[in-house]
């Protein structure tokens, strides 16, 4: 007999409902009946995601004969991910969604959810949540938010909130409905202006499909739209409408877009600064130059 064990997905799901509703009871006044509001919105999708595949059997190798070609595609898929879930920059900041493998193989709808919620509830979201909050706070941001801790509160509400949005629509819910990949393929050779191009294009304007192929990237987009447009929630009403809307997905595609240059170029500044060996990934093919050595 052999032993099944729950899915991993249901596991990270209860996890992050927990956190999720934790976070939103500790958020005072109308940013936590918005947090809370997102958690109602997305609970029937993530019961639905782990419905899917309430058990598993053991994995076996990925080699087995007993594998479809399928079955391997997607055991590849996993383990590349796990690669990528381990990303840090200074070890801090995590580099969840870069992908050292151009060919890495598509991210099943599971996959593409467990990485926004392990994005989304990775304890530097709090951590950046909160400085943003600081800092909105001593610039007296928002001033109908008042300060103290209450004005902190619904300051770090909103920040975190805007992020987890943004991760769920962006990269999840928009990817998962349009079949499209959320991750960013760093180039990692070439000259540097083909590469800054290339950092800026394949976030901002093209993404990867599930099939390999380059498409127009409808998911940031529509998800950073998405986002702003929830945000009228919980904003004061000085910093809501239609244009305010626009303004706001406009910034963070093009933060965004200077995430990307930094994922692209930081392995190089890194290897240069601590004299580390680049980054790379043990799925990733060998370059011309290394087959040739």
């Amino acid at each position: 007999m052999r032993l099944l064990l729950p899915c991993p997905s249901s596991r990270c799901t209860a996890h992050a409902l927990a956190r999720l509703v934790n976070c939103a009871s500790a958020v005072p006044g109308l940013h936590g009946v918005v947090l809370l509001g997102t958690f109602f919105f997305v609970a029937p999708l993530l019961a639905a995601q782990v419905a899917q595949a309430p058990l598993v059997a053991e994995k076996p190798a990925p080699d087995s004969p007993k594998l479809s070609d399928l079955e391997r595609h997607k055991m590849k898929a996993a383990e590349e991910l796990k690669e990528e879930e381990h990303q840090r920059i200074l070890s801090v900041v995590p580099d969840f969604y870069t992908s050292y493998v151009q060919d890495a193989e598509p991210l099943s709808r599971a996959l593409k959810f467990d990485l926004a919620i392990k994005s989304s509830f990775d304890p530097f979201s709090f951590v950046a949540a909160g400085l943003d909050a600081g800092i909105s706070q001593a610039e007296n941001n928002f001033p109908t938010y008042g300060q103290g801790a209450k004005g902190y509160g619904k300051r770090f509400g909103a920040s975190f909130v805007d992020s987890f949005d943004g991760t769920v629509f962006g990269g999840w819910l928009f990817p998962v409905l349009l079949k499209q990949d959320p991750r960013y393929f760093r180039k990692g050779t070439g000259r540097f202006r083909s590469r800054l191009f290339y950092a800026l294009i394949k976030t901002t304007v093209l993404c990867k499909d599930d099939n390999h192929r380059w498409a127009f990237n409808y998911s940031n987009i529509l998800g950073n739209l998405a986002a702003g447009s929830i945000s009228n929630l919980y904003y004061p009403a000085a910093d809501r409408g239609l244009g305010l809307t626009f303004q706001r997905a406009l910034v963070v595609t093009a933060e965004g877009a200077i995430g990307s240059v930094f994922a692209e170029f930081w392995p190089d500044v890194s290897s240069r600064l601590f004299h580390k060996r680049l980054v790379s990934s043990k799925f990733a093919r060998p370059s011309r130059g290394e087959q040739a050595r």
